[in-house]
């Protein structure tokens, strides 16, 4: 059986604009977004505009939340699948891990195509991101420079993944040239072309 549904998977360490680009790009082809600090926060009961200011791997951001967290995105995505095969699902999290990664292809394989969007920017436009985010009172996530430095030192590169699965896109640009660019590649991809643009 051929999936007919699409999963994209925008992930990275925390200020490479991937929630940014992943809203607009649902938005733009009207796909479910679920975004991992929205849905963190709701599993533990709590106002997603809260600040979460607990140490790396404490609090709802220890392992064993992540990872309930990840798996309530995977509920979201598989029941949208199940109630419309031809959904158009975005995920938005950091996926740090080689085996989350590995878990969404594996959970959704049959009900969807899952492509991954990796985003990536300088780390001066990252802190500039981060910086921004703590005077905004609407900001959902709780990134701050210390947990990036330790996000940093265990992200595992994507390499898993083939051409035909995996856009690694610099965030540092106009958002319109973005999406133009994350269409023009899901289309190559679509059509059977897997080259990176």
């Amino acid at each position: 059986m051929v999936a007919a549904g699409k999963v994209l998977v925008f992930f990275g360490m925390i200020a490479t604009g991937k929630s940014y680009l992943a809203a607009a790009w649902a938005r733009h082809h009207g796909c479910a977004y679920y975004n991992s600090d929205r849905v963190r926060k709701e599993l533990a009961g709590l106002v997603p505009e809260s600040r979460q200011t607990a140490a790396v791997d404490q609090g709802i951001y220890s392992r064993e939340f992540s990872r309930r967290t990840y798996g309530q995105l995977l509920i979201l995505a598989e029941r949208d699948l199940d109630a419309n095969p031809g959904a158009c699902v975005v995920l938005d999290g950091s996926y740090q891990a080689r085996g989350e990664r590995q878990r969404v292809q594996e959970s959704l394989a049959g009900k969807a195509r899952v492509l991954f969007v990796h985003c990536i920017c300088p780390e001066e436009v990252m802190r500039e991101r981060m910086e921004q985010r703590q005077q905004d009172p609407q900001a959902v996530s709780d990134g701050r420079w210390e947990v990036y430095l330790q996000q940093k030192a265990r992200f595992e590169l994507p390499s898993e993944l083939r051409a035909d699965q995996l856009l690694t896109i610099d965030t540092n640009q106009a958002l319109d040239a973005l999406l133009i660019l994350l269409d023009k590649w899901v289309m190559r991809v679509d059509a059977g072309c897997g080259v990176i643009l």
